[in-house]
């Protein structure tokens, strides 16, 4: 049994946006919830979908900032076992001032670099499924 987490009611919705996102960047990109994530679009699913979120990821969910991997940087893994994934973009999903969850662009070796555009279409994303979730 998973926990219940309020984010699954989007989570056919946040496959959509995933693969909107991911045509548009040329990036991997998911969306978690605080716990795993729900929604992948770019690469295998068996890879990161349903594995436990990183605890670099949830600190920065907790922060509730925007991260953006700048080259040179130490990389931050996405999911606990996963190393061929790292975060470029990450936006937390906020509801009513609830952390929910949170948008990811994610890279791996053969990645282009993240751009302040990505950055903002992360975090516009994520204001997006976090009304979502008030109504």
């Amino acid at each position: 049994f998973r926990k219940y987490s309020p984010m699954s009611d989007l989570q056919d919705f946040a496959s959509q946006i995933c693969e909107s996102i991911g045509a548009n960047t040329g990036h991997i990109a998911a969306v978690s919830d605080r716990d795993c994530i729900i929604a992948l679009s770019g690469a295998p699913k068996r890879e990161l979908m349903d594995k436990p979120n990183s605890y670099d990821l949830s600190k920065i969910m907790e922060s509730r900032k925007t991260y953006r991997y700048m080259q040179g940087e130490t990389v931050l893994h996405v999911t606990d076992g996963s190393e061929k994934y790292h975060l470029g973009v990450a936006s937390p999903i906020l509801c009513q001032g609830d952390l929910m969850g949170c948008v990811m662009l994610l890279m791996d070796e053969n990645s282009k670099p993240v751009q302040e555009a990505d950055q903002k279409l992360a975090q516009t994303v994520a204001g997006f499924l976090g009304k979502q979730m008030e109504s």
